[in-house]
């Protein structure tokens, strides 16, 4: 970082109440991950909430702890290797990554396209794992990455599972924003959709995220209707169409059932409650 400390007044952070120091640090790393790259302390400063001292102070304690790496010659920060390691131990104990594995690589060998596994994360879908087709498509979509649930097959497929009293909460957190001329822009239009997807057992992307990518998604469950988790087979317009991708529907099932199985013997077991959002 380098230079004098300037302090400034009032810290402006928005922070819930009561998520003190510890919460103001992890919206300081969430910042830093946010950029996707080695970041400066400049462009941190640009579009913190925190004046420059407490920011540099956050930003040396999270260096210290292993969270954060600073580079000196290039006066950069980016996401340290005891959160590395963090995040792979939360990736093998509340993921269902481990146990679909072997599973997806099957389904990906099967059906040559695309193959997601998601899961709901609050109201938003989380990629955990992916496989390529054999000729691989550019898209959005990486493990890791956070993506609407509104507009996506795997988000669907899984909202559409969920009970009323979950399921209300996640749509009013929607953007619905338009990303494509397809894209469902409203909770209405959602809602709607939803129940073709409850009806049918399975959900498309339409070209509702991003131009030309479409999908067919099944959630997984546990034997209650718990929601854990969703698998996609993507592909392109230019490759396939989703009649196409639709006659892959008894192979994802068969899939989602496997996972489903294998998660609920030593990992999700179902509650005797209702049931609720599957975040792994």
């Amino acid at each position: 970082m380098g230079g004098t400390v300037l302090g400034h007044a009032a810290d402006n952070s928005g922070d819930k109440p009561g998520d003190g120091t510890v919460g103001k640090a992890l919206g300081v790393l969430d910042e830093v991950a946010g950029f996707g790259r080695p970041v400066r302390f400049g462009e941190l400063l640009s579009q913190s909430p925190y004046p420059k001292a407490t920011l540099y102070r956050f930003l040396q304690t999270l260096t210290n702890q292993g969270m954060l790496a600073y580079e000196p010659e290039r006066q950069t920060y980016t996401l340290g290797i005891r959160l590395v390691r963090l995040a792979h131990a939360a990736w093998q104990t509340s993921s269902l990554a481990p146990i679909a594995r072997p599973h997806i690589d099957l389904l990906s060998e099967a059906v040559g396209e695309t193959v997601h596994l998601a899961q709901l994360d609050a109201a938003q879908v989380l990629y955990v794992d992916k496989r390529n087709a054999r000729e691989p498509l550019p898209m959005y979509s990486q493990a890791g990455k956070i993506g609407p649930a509104y507009c996506t097959g795997v988000g669907k497929a899984m909202i559409a599972f969920l009970p009323e009293d979950d399921l209300s909460p996640i749509l009013a957190q929607q953007s619905f924003h338009r990303f494509t001329p397809n894209t469902l822009a409203s909770e209405a239009a959602l809602r709607t959709e939803l129940a073709r997807i409850r009806s049918r057992g399975y959900a498309f992307d339409r070209e509702e995220h991003e131009p030309g990518i479409i999908c067919v998604a099944l959630p997984i469950l546990t034997a209650r209707g718990r929601v854990l988790g969703a698998l996609s087979v993507t592909s392109s317009t230019e490759r396939t169409s989703l009649d196409a991708l639709e006659d892959h529907v008894p192979l994802i099932r068969r899939t989602t059932q496997a996972i489903a199985e294998e998660a609920q013997s030593w990992r999700f077991p179902d509650a005797d409650t209702t049931p609720k959002i599957g975040r792994g």
